[in-house]
């Protein structure tokens, strides 16, 4: 009776898998897939973000590079989710196709590491606004329960897949979108937009015009990994295209630009300085409105992290039922999140997520539009018996290589010696062309077309 019981159980939580999701049973249209990415990015460590770029930049330069640099960072982006949108494959299986079936274990393994880090950044985060407003309400103070409480939903709505988290954000985007405009109009409205126009710059983080630029276009490709997990569920291509850019680039904008101009109204204001929004925003008059959408959006971010790392764990071991990974990395992150002190060094945690996964990036690109043609054989990438995508005993090293090269040379131009102008698209741009002179020195272009031509 116990065995029928658990069956029951867990029948009713999301089967996702690997498999190339088929057009009929796909569930995004256009809105669905805008309010994902809307909800997904209009959230507490965005609005973060922002709050780094006022008083050391200009409101107007720090807007303008939002707006440009989410626009950039939005391409690549938009373009690993239209992979999956073209394919039905999440974004870690899809690097079987340039990093071989055993070489996509080292961006799987990148991915599900960084997805928990920043699980732990959201978790943490969401448990402090929660514990914000119930202190303020009741008194009663208790971070470590509210950061559970709220780890403990995340799993609850991930272990029901692909489906529930598109049920969840469709609501609570809409909300969020609403408010946060609300709360942008007010801020500007009683406070004065003028304030904001006329003050000058003064150093404060350190943050220069080409490191606010590295770190809109990073943000951007933080979200790279999971992107083809969800927009492999959209209706078309043009679906996938036009819902990730429009979603994406206004959440940015919104999310990026309250948190500048939370931080240079609060300066104005003479208010002391914090890594939490929602105690700048509650000295504004939002208080407990600031400290629930605030919740409500990084609970639906953290669905996402947790998501996809169960789906990185499946490309790895995809016969393992999906709960269980779903089930294993929330209390990992729940473990995480009650340490705190990763807030200390987030604009280094984001500058690493763009030296590691942006010349991951530019090699998937490259091979899948410039040698692939846009098409992958589903089916023997997702095979472990050979065929084109196995390489040289399952591993791509002509990607490996690139890969790490590029990555070398975006940490050497972000921490050694940086760029005037950002490493981020540079090392983009060079990992992308060194891959293309590489493949064809090394015949992957006649690889891909033939199927049988082993490259070593």
């Amino acid at each position: 009776m116990s065995e029928r019981t658990g069956t029951s159980i867990w029948s009713k939580f999301g089967a996702d898998n690997v498999q190339p999701t088929d057009l009929s049973q796909r569930t995004m249209g256009l809105f669905s897939t805008f309010a994902l990415w809307l909800g997904a990015n209009v959230v507490v460590t965005t609005v973060y973000t922002g709050m780094f770029f006022v008083p050391d930049l200009r409101f107007t330069t720090a807007i303008f590079i939002i707006l440009l640099g989410s626009v950039i960072g939005g391409i690549p982006l938009t373009m690993v989710a239209t992979m999956g949108t073209a394919t039905g494959l999440p974004t870690m299986a899809l690097t079987r196709g340039s990093f071989g079936v055993r070489g996509s274990v080292l961006p799987s393994v990148i991915n599900i590491v960084i997805l928990i880090g920043w699980a732990w950044v959201q978790a943490f985060m969401a448990g402090l606004s929660l514990n914000y407003a119930v202190k303020y309400a009741t008194g009663y103070d208790n971070l470590a329960l509210w950061t559970i409480v709220c780890e403990v939903i995340v799993v609850i709505v991930t272990l029901y897949g692909h489906r529930g988290i598109e049920a969840f954000e469709r609501v609570v985007a809409t909300g969020m979108l609403l408010v946060a405009l609300v709360v942008f109009w007010k801020l500007f409205t009683v406070f004065g937009v003028r304030t904001l126009l006329e003050m000058q710059p003064s150093p404060k983080s350190g943050v220069t015009a080409a490191i606010a630029f590295d770190m809109v276009v990073a943000t951007a490709i933080s979200w790279a990994p999971v992107a083809a997990d969800y927009n492999r569920n959209c209706k078309s291509t043009r679906v996938s295209w036009w819902g990730t850019m429009s979603g994406y680039v206004l959440a940015t904008l919104v999310a990026m630009g309250t948190g500048a101009a939370v931080s240079g109204l609060s300066i104005a204001s003479q208010m002391e300085q914090t890594f939490d929004p929602t105690v700048l925003l509650a000295r504004f008059g939002f208080g407990i409105p600031a400290a629930l959408v605030v919740f409500a959006s990084v609970l639906t971010t953290n669905l996402v992290c947790v998501y996809s790392s169960a789906m990185s764990y499946l490309n790895l071991f995809p016969k393992t039922a999906f709960w269980k990974p779903a089930l294993i990395i929330g209390i990992i992150t729940v473990a995480g999140a009650l340490y705190g002190g990763i807030m200390e060094n987030f604009v280094n945690w984001i500058l690493l997520i763009g030296t590691l996964f942006m010349p991951l990036f530019a090699v998937m690109l490259a091979d899948f539009h410039v040698f692939a043609r846009g098409r992958y054989n589903t089916e023997e990438m997702l095979s472990t018996t050979g065929g084109r995508y196995w390489y040289a005993s399952g591993v791509n090293w002509v990607a490996v290589v690139v890969y790490l090269v590029g990555a070398f040379a975006a940490y050497y131009w972000t921490k050694v010696s940086p760029l005037p102008y950002g490493a981020t698209l540079p090392s983009f741009l060079m990992t992308f062309v060194l891959y293309v002179l590489a493949g064809y020195a090394f015949g992957l272009h006649r690889h891909h077309c033939s199927g049988k031509e082993e490259v070593r």
